[in-house]
């Protein structure tokens, strides 16, 4: 199994609009930062989107990925769904819509925002095109697959709102989360590689401190456990060297192989 991280950065986006701190000025690329969004591709070839951040068509432009079989998202918000209509240019070369994976709740406000994507009955002008997408509701906690991958959704609190995190055979993969439960901690048991949102070094309302993810890292046991959803508030060197083994920093264009 092979994922791509798209985007690493907070809902801002490093560089950040309008700051002018060292980090966001800072000349190592792996301190740029776009909004989170990540691929699985599996050993059959079966590559999954995990979210449609607003950068999108030039994430997967910079990581050379034309393709991908299904969308899986995370929840609503604005950094995590609208790219969507960069789908298009996938689904314009495929026979079919492109399958559409979130929670009923997630799905309903997609589909309020961009109804015409998965509307059959809006139909483009000869010429022209737009992204096709069917809607699939999972529940959390029961698996489905996608092209022979068996993906198990689960729930973690994000603030007021509950966000949807995947185990993908050996990847846990939880992003935006303010905590994660032991009964999470115990479906991800035997993951060979955790990624775990992490804000800021002091503690947010909505998202995990970098603290408390190195405590989850610690929980669920991972060999490796790499941090996304990060902000301008350090250099990507400077995090990566205060990191205990195991775990580390991820950055927009990391590719890790996991068995």
């Amino acid at each position: 199994m092979k994922l791509t991280f798209l985007g690493t950065g907070t809902s801002f986006g490093v560089p950040q609009l309008g700051c002018h701190c060292q980090v966001c000025h800072s000349a190592d690329p792996r301190d740029k930062r776009t909004r989170v969004g990540a691929v699985v591709e599996a050993n059959g070839g079966t590559r999954l989107l995990l979210d449609t951040p607003p950068e999108l068509r030039l994430q997967l432009v910079a990581a050379g990925i034309d393709r991908v079989d299904a969308v899986l998202f995370t929840h609503d918000h604005a950094d995590h769904t609208h790219g969507i209509d960069d789908i298009r240019a996938v689904t314009v070369r495929r026979d079919g819509p492109l399958p559409f994976y979130g929670s009923a709740e997630t799905l309903a406000s997609v589909r309020a925002k961009f109804d015409y994507v998965f509307d059959e009955r809006v139909r483009p002008l000869p010429g022209t095109a737009k992204p096709e997408g069917v809607a699939i509701a999972f529940r959390h906690g029961e698996p489905f697959t996608v092209g022979g991958v068996e993906v198990v959704p689960f729930a973690v609190p994000h603030g007021r709102i509950t966000v949807t995190g995947f185990r993908i055979g050996p990847l846990g993969y939880v992003t935006d989360a303010k905590t994660v439960p032991d009964d999470v901690v115990g479906l991800l048991a035997g993951v060979q590689a955790l990624v775990v949102n992490a804000l800021f070094r002091t503690p947010h309302p909505t998202h995990l401190s970098i603290p408390e993810a190195i405590e989850v890292a610690r929980r669920v046991g991972a060999p490796r456990t790499y941090l996304t959803h990060l902000t301008h508030d350090h250099f990507h060197a400077d995090l990566e060297a205060e990191m205990p083994p195991g775990i580390a920093p991820a950055f927009d264009g990391l590719t890790v192989r996991i068995d």
